[in-house]
């Protein structure tokens, strides 16, 4: 399902979590940024054991894995900072994922963050955080 099918999906459900309708939003805002400058979009909520991410893009050469971060205030931090060191570590390891599915994986890759800000519900900024984080694909010791 492609993210314009999940948007008049969601925002034809009444029902539909504010959270869900407003991460659906940004991810929408997102990929259409990144297409603006250049990217090329491959897919986007891929799945696999270790998590999702949101976008994946190429740019020229290398595999770009997107997660985007939507939020309605930026009071506390920014929504970058969201993305923690069990987030980055779930992200690098379904990156992994991705990268088995290919043909060949010596592909270079990169990990950004999008941070889309709303204002009343609507877009009022997007930031894209270019090699937000390097992969950490480290399995968490057993004590």
């Amino acid at each position: 399902m492609n993210l314009l099918t999940q948007l008049k999906d969601w925002f034809g459900r009444r029902s539909a979590p504010v959270h869900i309708r407003r991460g659906i939003l940004g991810e929408h805002a997102a990929k259409k940024h990144l297409e603006q400058k250049g990217l090329k979009f491959l897919t986007a909520n891929f799945r696999s054991d270790h998590g999702e991410i949101d976008l994946i893009f190429r740019d020229g050469d290398c595999l770009v894995f997107v997660e985007v971060k939507t939020r309605s205030s930026e009071e506390w931090t920014r929504p970058a900072d969201a993305v923690d060191a069990r987030k980055r570590r779930l992200l690098s390891l379904t990156a992994e994922d991705y990268l088995r599915k290919l043909a060949d994986r010596r592909v270079k890759w990169r990990f950004d963050v999008v941070e889309v800000l709303l204002a009343d519900g609507v877009v009022s900024e997007v930031r894209h955080v270019v090699h937000a984080f390097v992969g950490d694909t480290r399995r968490p010791r057993r004590r």
